[in-house]
């Protein structure tokens, strides 16, 4: 038995959050760890004690073992739990823990770095018994070796990083002749994200259901499961729906697949939660996918079904205690539904988005659960992963767990970075998805590519009437006019003009105060707004605006069914913006690693100009018009801000046709 009342927790933002509540709860004291860069984040403020270790690049913060273990010795910590991504699976990591004397919350190192590799897994897995996906994990990594294994196991193949996950380091290929370009891509990949190039070879299973297994042991040797998830919703391999329990489960298949998940954990001799993930295929077949060997981002969804709560349950295993828990203990009630809340441009591929959060507003109600680590004037960094929250809903049945969690993401509000929020309402509200028939290619055949939201004269006329009002407040405030005489003159009503941007060319408004509300001309399209205490109606109909904010020159609305940003530009300004520009900007933050141009090229639309990584990916910034560059503003590698100028383009005046 190995006690403990005190516990670092390794990582940030929410699942910092979550891991010190349930820490507190059991009364024990939480150090957090924290970069300049979070400093005002809310896992800071919940420690105990907070200390930090670097300025934001997580090579020289969060993913810095020996700052983190000077920082639990410092603290006088016992404990280290290390939540999900940076450290959580790195077996150096956890023998180092155990070297300080410290109790690393999770299994084994021995367990951590064999799970690690998929390759040593995969093997490990058929020693044991568990359904594996035909394929090759041999040691000769030779690109003809591995071009005839794929020709043996029979296209499509898919080409995995053996050291990976998230989606890095892995291809599909359909045909022999893509197997070269693609083998060569992924193991640059994967040596550039996990300093291995070693690859494995899976045929590849279309349009899969992804099921994992949520697996939990303890010192004596107790292995459990506590049933499945469904997190077959992904985006280019990254989950973005999660649910509990998966559709199309029967009791039969789930113990079926527990068998084999508690088999898998048994052959490493495991501690404490685990996860086994496999792909389910439209027969009933399933195939070890691999081994999580921590706390999954969408445990929440098991928590609500089970009612247990995973990270008691793996401090007490890391103490040597039983789990109190035997297989027939476990009952799953109801369903569960998980959301990921991403800082990112849903209609600029995703781009992932920083900045200062002006409002927080999260959503609250029956069944409803929040794991948030962000708050109202906060600054999301374009250092870390661009999740601010998840959002869980649970209901007697999944049709009501499904409307919860819909009602609960229209009343969510996030202004500032761009968010996904709308793209998760979408993706919720498809038929598939409510029929519970969503597999893996639910996303790429529904949602790709993914079209920008129209903004109509309708979303312009009430941006402009909003601002309008908020202007005519200010000129009350500050001059003592009495409400009723807002928007009035002596020659009669007054009239404003103003020009909008909403992501397209600026757009003039103009406004007209009368008695029964403002009249806003967008173009040739007239609207009424009209806003009598509460109420506020647009044509005659009631809005649903959840909440509005003027931020500077830029306002934000949130009605149930979008979030919109526009800002107001002077008119000298629209006009230049309407004429077109060539200016490139950084989107965001970051680092930027290459420039691709120089003064004097000639780019046309889509060549690309420079890579800016941020949020732990590379973005590649492509020229938006054709021309000439005329300027680069800055040197590569080099940190950039958003908003920052990197290359001018003469953009050309008209479209030349080609001579030969």
């Amino acid at each position: 038995m190995t006690e403990f009342n005190s516990i670092l927790v390794a990582n940030r933002g929410e699942i910092a959050l979550r891991i010190m509540r349930t820490a507190r709860a059991m009364g024990m004291t939480c150090v957090a760890v924290y970069t300049e860069a979070d400093a005002g984040s809310p896992h800071v403020g919940f420690a105990d004690r907070a200390i930090c270790i670097g300025t934001g690049p997580v090579g020289d913060s969060y993913l810095d073992a020996s700052k983190v273990l000077a920082a639990a010795q410092e603290a006088g910590a016992q404990a280290v739990h290390p939540g999900y991504g940076f450290l959580s699976e790195n077996a150096e990591f956890a023998r180092a823990c155990t070297a300080a004397g410290l109790t690393f919350i999770g299994p084994s190192a021995e367990s951590i770095a064999l799970m690690g590799n998929k390759a040593a897994a995969k093997r490990r897995m058929i020693e044991a018994g568990v359904p594996c996906v035909p394929g090759y994990e041999g040691a000769d990594q030779s690109p003809a070796v591995l071009a005839a294994e794929a020709a043996g196991i029979g296209y499509p193949v898919m080409i995995k990083a053996a050291a990976g996950g998230g989606g890095r380091g892995m291809r599909l290929v359909t045909a022999p002749e893509g197997f070269a370009s693609a083998l060569d891509l992924a193991k640059s990949e994967a040596l550039s994200a996990f300093d291995s190039d070693e690859m494995i070879l899976e045929k590849a299973v279309m349009r899969p259901r992804h099921v994992e297994i949520q697996i939990f042991a303890d010192a004596s040797g107790n292995t459990i499961h506590l049933g499945e998830r469904d997190c077959s919703v992904q985006r280019r391999h990254q989950k973005v729906v999660e649910e509990a329990p998966c559709p199309v489960m029967t009791p039969e298949l789930r113990a079926e697949m527990g068998a084999a998940a508690v088999a898998a954990a048994r052959a490493v001799s495991y501690l404490g939660a685990g996860t086994v993930e496999f792909l389910l295929d439209g027969d009933g077949a399933f195939y070890f996918l691999e081994m999580n060997t921590r706390l999954q981002v969408e445990h929440p969804v098991t928590e609500m079904v089970t009612g247990l709560d995973l990270v008691a349950l793996q401090i007490r295993a890391a103490r040597g205690q039983a789990l109190g828990l035997a297989q027939h203990d476990v009952a799953l009630t109801g369903h569960a539904i998980e959301v990921r809340l991403y800082a990112e441009d849903a209609s600029q591929g995703f781009l992932p988005q920083s900045g200062g959060i002006s409002l927080w507003h999260p959503p609250s109600g029956p069944g409803i659960r929040v794991d948030a680590g962000i708050t109202s004037g906060q600054e999301v960094s374009a250092f870390y992963d661009p999740m601010l929250a998840k959002l869980i809903a649970h209901g007697s049945t999944r049709g009501e767990a499904l409307e919860r969690l819909i009602a609960a993401l229209r009343d969510t509000v996030i202004f500032g970075p761009a968010c996904n929020r709308d793209f998760l309402i979408d993706v919720l509200s498809h038929g598939e998805f409510s029929t519970g028939a969503a597999t893996t290619g639910f996303i790429s055949d529904h949602f790709d590519p993914l079209l920008p939201p129209e903004v109509t004269s309708a979303d312009l006329a009430l941006a402009a009437g909003l601002i309008y009002r908020a202007d005519q407040a200010a000129m009350a405030q500050q001059a003592t006019i009495p409400a009723d005489l807002l928007g009035w003159s002596s020659q009669g009503a007054l009239q404003a003009r103003m020009v909008l941007e909403a992501g397209g060319d600026p757009v003039t408004v103009q406004l007209r105060q009368g008695r029964d509300g403002i009249r806003v001309l967008v173009g040739a399209a007239e609207h009424h707004l009209d806003h009598q205490g509460d109420c506020l109606r647009l044509d005659g109909l009631r809005l649903d605006l959840r909440r509005h904010l003027m931020v500077g020159d830029d306002l934000y609305l949130a009605t149930g069914a979008r979030i919109l940003k526009v800002t107001r530009v002077l008119a000298d300004q629209g006009a230049a913006a309407a004429a077109g520009g060539g200016a490139t900007r950084a989107p965001m933050h970051g680092n930027l690693l290459d420039l691709s141009v120089s003064p004097g090229d000639r780019v046309e639309i889509g060549t690309r100009l420079a890579v800016l990584e941020a949020m732990k990916m590379q973005h590649e910034i492509l020229a938006e018009v054709a021309g000439t560059v005329s300027e680069v503003a800055v040197t590569a590698p080099n940190q950039v801000k958003a908003g920052d100028l990197l290359v001018q383009i003469n953009q050309d005046n008209a479209k030349q046709e080609g001579t030969t």
